[in-house]
């Protein structure tokens, strides 16, 4: 599966999203999704299993709980594919600043 349509879902999104503040396990994330989008544990646990079996997310057994965690790689191939277009926004974004410090004067 093509990284884009891994993250094309918004709770595969939203649960990276929590991921990237550190580690969860499984039940946390769970309940912040149901919270969210109000879809069931088993439906929540399948979206973590195509994260996991893409490379998304890395999942760590502690006694009961599974740890889940970002998994880099993937989201470091998203990103050199988006350098190809950054040209599009960062000289946009230097001007912007040049403005921004013309008006301070």
């Amino acid at each position: 599966m093509h990284a884009f349509d891994i993250l094309g879902d918004p709770v595969r999104r939203r649960i990276i999203e929590l991921l990237a503040d550190g580690e969860l396990p499984a039940g946390s994330i769970a309940a912040k999704i149901n919270a969210e989008f109000g879809i069931s544990q088993p439906a929540v646990s399948q979206h973590l299993r195509v994260l996991r079996d893409n490379g998304f997310a890395t999942v760590t057994v502690a006694g009961t709980r599974r740890l889940y965690a970002v998994a880099p790689g993937p989201l470091r191939e998203i990103d050199g594919w988006l350098d190809r277009y950054r040209k599009f926004w960062d000289n946009r974004l230097d001007a912007l600043e040049t403005e921004i410090h013309r008006g301070r004067r």
